[in-house]
């Protein structure tokens, strides 16, 4: 019995390497395939084939364990970015060029504050914010700026904005028209998740429903009009900054999933229709091993989700592509160089549990923003990793330890316990409002706290092994010019564009928006107006009003 199951268990394997992974490797050019001694894929010995493809399978298959891809990187390396952007529009474009020159394969876009929270420039709540932690966005001029000389129908770009992400990607979508590009060739990815900013980062604008109406319908556009365009990237990355464990991170974000999947269904949308440009953003935190195992499971998790929960048909709906983060929470600003070593383990952690794309922090980022040279530091350590460690030889080569086996099914039993408490709650929205989700990460972040002033955890540098350090190492200033320059543009554009037109826009937004009318069309004519982010805003403020974080106690 255990023979014949073996050999069906290789004809299948052999199957799998002949339709799927050769296939895979001929579309991506590969020349690695022939002559590698390396073996694409490591399999369990006879004994050890009971619940495989129920709970492991072959790359490229369900419940997709072992990545998404057939070949993974064999086939095809995960698309380096880094994340950036500072000053203004013209700095950030220089970084950019910068990085792409040193092998960046993918631009991500980090934006200030006030253009997060879609304020202008001058408003005075935005006063000594601009610039200071991403790129400040105004108008459409400034986008065009930002990707000048950067042709958008060769580069991916990945987004960092939520509230205000409608109108960042009609500015992507209006400066790709400019370029000559059409909508169907443009890629990447807006962050576009707004029910993470109301548990652990704080850039929401509107209340729950109408910023749910934003993120259904920018599904609906992009389903027709931009087919590489990934509409979500359902963000864990910020739930474990604020201090949640591995598990917490996939259960929170996966039910998060699931409350867009939901909405967008009850929106009158085909699940297999939208499901496929659904992404998720993790964070790579220190616990090498557990990380490896997170990953794994979320993506196993989230197909049985998809399957069995949602009835997807398509392989693609059940698929969970994520990028990677670097963990920002880890790095300490004591003796900055040991950082260099907590990324490189962290780097690690996402390239063996199978990413689709990352970012490495810098070495400095405690600090500040980072220099060009910590910059090129963090991207090196992705290229090292990717052509000299071996680890991109093989698919999934942590597969059958006992450790990682055992610490994937651990996670993907309490994160779906989470998930089910959840949904015992009424659903994820229900769950925000009675500040579940957000005490369940404060307790965890005090546990954690607590084990690093007790000396239980051993954080290197900083209660343990410390130096005295003499003078504090050079970082990057943004100087207040920046602010100056930045709002006498603003004005300038303000001048010369046509203001009635804008009026007329705005208004047909603001009719829209008092309507069940899907909202992108307007808010991409608005912005070729040159209408602001802070105009568009406030008239989607006077409809939909602000929400007001409620006391968690």
């Amino acid at each position: 019995m255990m023979k014949d199951k073996l050999s069906e268990f290789l004809r299948r394997f052999e199957s799998w390497k002949t339709t799927k992974y050769h296939a895979g490797i001929r579309n991506n050019n590969s020349n690695n395939d022939n002559t590698d001694p390396i073996e694409p894929l490591y399999l369990p010995d006879g004994n050890e084939l009971d619940n495989y493809d129920e709970k492991i399978g072959f790359p490229g298959e369900y419940p997709y364990t072992r990545g998404i891809q057939p070949t993974m990187y064999r086939g095809k390396l995960w698309t380096m970015r880094q994340y950036a952007g500072f000053g203004s529009a013209r700095e950030s474009n220089e970084r950019y060029r910068y990085l792409l020159s040193q092998g960046q394969t993918g631009l991500s876009v980090a934006f200030d504050l006030p253009t997060q929270i879609g304020y202008d420039s001058d408003a005075p709540i935005a006063n000594g914010e601009i610039g200071k932690v991403g790129v400040a966005i105004d108008t459409l001029a400034d986008m065009e700026i930002l990707f000048d000389k950067i042709p958008l129908d060769k580069v991916s770009t990945s987004m960092t904005i939520n509230a205000p992400a409608s109108v960042l990607l009609a500015m992507y979508i209006a400066v790709a028209e400019k370029q000559g590009v059409s909508k169907n060739k443009i890629s990447g990815t807006i962050q576009n998740d707004i029910l993470k900013e109301y548990i652990a980062r704080g850039t929401y604008i509107f209340p729950p429903k109408p910023s749910m109406r934003l993120v259904t319908d920018i599904f609906k556009y992009c389903s027709k009009e931009i087919p590489k365009w990934n509409t979500i990237s359902i963000s864990g990355y910020h739930i474990r900054e604020a201090g949640s464990t591995a598990a917490q991170e996939v259960g929170f974000t996966l039910a998060d999933g699931v409350a867009y999947v939901e909405a967008a269904i009850k929106a009158g949308l085909d699940v297999d229709g939208f499901a496929g440009q659904l992404s998720f953003f993790f964070n790579a935190h220190n616990d090498l091993l557990e990380e490896v195992a997170k990953y794994r499971a979320s993506r196993r998790l989230w197909a049985r989700i998809m399957k069995e929960r949602f009835n997807a048909k398509e392989q693609k709906s059940m698929m969970l592509r994520f990028h990677t983060q670097t963990a920002g929470s880890t790095l300490t600003a004591q003796q900055i160089d040991n950082n260099i070593v907590r990324v490189t383990i962290q780097t690690l952690a996402a390239v063996l549990g199978g990413t689709q794309s990352l970012h490495t922090n810098s070495r400095d980022e405690a600090l500040a923003l980072p220099t060009e040279d910590s910059v090129q530091i963090a991207l090196r350590t992705q290229q090292i990793v990717a052509h000299e460690s071996g680890v991109t030889n093989t698919i999934d080569p942590l597969a059958g330890a006992y450790y990682i086996e055992a610490l994937t099914n651990k996670i993907e039993k309490e994160a779906e316990e989470y998930i089910k408490r959840i949904d015992a709650m009424g659903g994820m929205t229900e769950a925000i409002e009675k500040g579940y989700v957000q005490n369940e990460i404060q307790k965890s972040a005090y546990r954690y706290q607590q084990e690093i002033e007790s000396g239980k955890r051993i954080v290197v540098g900083v209660n343990k092994y410390q130096v005295k350090e003499e003078k504090p190492p050079k970082t990057l200033k943004i100087d207040m010019k920046v602010q100056e320059e930045q709002i006498k543009f603003l004005n300038k554009v303000r001048s010369e564009r046509n203001n009635e037109e804008v009026k007329t826009k705005l208004s047909k937004l603001k009719s829209a928006a008092l309507s069940d009318e899907n909202l992108m069309p307007p808010i991409i004519e608005a912005v070729r107006s040159y209408a602001s982010i802070g105009e568009i805003c406030n008239v989607l403020r006077e409809v939909f009003g602000e929400y007001k974080e409620r006391s968690i106690v």
